[in-house]
């Protein structure tokens, strides 16, 4: 009988390494916001600014959370920016093609999300798939899918009520007026709480970590790995969904050929909050820090006039530079 493995206390889950890690990476944001601050004082650090950071914030963040559960397990994902489209792509056609009422489009949305998980983690289990190149193809496949399913147009929630507030409304702000922060905010925030809870307090976190550190291990314990992955990948799905369903609120629309890139952002989020590419190591805590580095520092390039290649430039050897910190602190373990 396969039993489940044994939860780790807090401090082997969270080691001096990891600990030094998020404090880095936390570090490292206060840094950006004090630089930024000081040389646009009148631009930076205003309310509205701060706003639009935490609004863009949301999907990679969201996204960022789905990546992490894939990349602790030792895999990687590079469908998630076009699974999000996807989902955004089916809200439409459950929502407006179809009419169905809100909630339960929302529910179906998700639904193709975590269905489009399980797939990938099919083609990685039962078909032996590496996961770079089953996700590679899933990518291509939604990718297609959406373009197919709208005829390469748009399709607008305008006629949907309430469906711009999932993301652009502000409950906060119904109470406190001087606070409008978005809805979008919430829910990302929201997510990382209950995923969070999910990595560190149920079977699925602990399966999750087990696999990253040495699946052959778990394997020989009588554990159906194959089950496990798949479901893992069906969740992260499911979140995936999510930023699909925040990403077509703010734009009030599906755009099918929107997508492409986010996995590159997410992944690095994931990487620069600590989580390891080897495996076995990383926290949604660490993930959404990752996620406020890359959106303060793409917005405080903006402010300053930055050209957009040489913002992926900078983008990029950040993120070269967080996998070499990786490398560095799993070698020194």
């Amino acid at each position: 009988m396969p039993t489940t493995p044994p939860k780790p206390s807090w401090m082997q889950r969270l080691t001096g390494a990891q600990a030094r890690q998020k404090l880095l990476a936390f570090a490292s944001l206060l840094v950006l916001i004090a630089v930024f601050s000081a040389l646009k004082p009148d631009a930076f650090m205003t309310r509205d600014n701060i706003i639009g950071i935490l609004q863009s914030t949301t999907v990679i963040g969201v996204l960022a959370i789905a990546s992490t559960f894939i990349i602790i397990t030792s895999g990687i994902d590079l469908s998630v920016g076009v699974l999000m489209t996807f989902c955004a792509v089916m809200a439409g056609v459950f929502l407006v093609n179809l009419g169905m009422p809100l909630p339960l489009g929302i529910v179906c949305a998700l639904a193709m999300g975590a269905l489009s998980g399980c797939l990938s983690g099919l083609a990685i289990t039962r078909l032996g798939v590496p996961p770079f190149i089953a996700t590679l193809g899933m990518m291509m496949l939604l990718k297609g899918l959406s373009l197919i399913i709208t005829d390469a147009r748009p399709i607008y929630f305008s006629d949907v009520e309430g469906f711009d507030q999932i993301a652009l409304g502000s409950w906060i702000g119904e109470i406190f007026p001087a606070l409008p922060i978005p809805n979008g905010v919430l829910i990302m925030f929201v997510v990382a709480i209950v995923c969070a809870l999910v990595l560190n307090k149920t079977a699925l976190g602990r399966y999750t970590f087990a696999l990253g550190s040495n699946e052959e291990a778990v394997r020989l314990s009588g554990v159906n790995v194959a089950r496990w992955k798949v479901i893992i990948y069906s969740f992260s799905g499911a979140i995936c969904g999510v930023a699909g369903l925040l990403i077509a609120s703010r734009l009030n629309s599906a755009q099918p050929a929107l997508g492409q890139g986010y996995e590159l952002d997410a992944i690095a989020a994931v990487v620069i909050g600590g989580t390891s590419l080897s495996g076995g190591v990383g926290t949604i805590l660490g993930t959404v820090i990752g996620a406020f580095i890359m959106s303060v520092l793409i917005n405080g390039l903006r402010i300053m006039s930055v050209a957009q290649e040489w913002q992926m430039v900078l983008t990029g050897l950040i993120i070269i530079l967080a996998v070499y910190t990786d490398n560095l602190r799993r070698n020194k373990k």
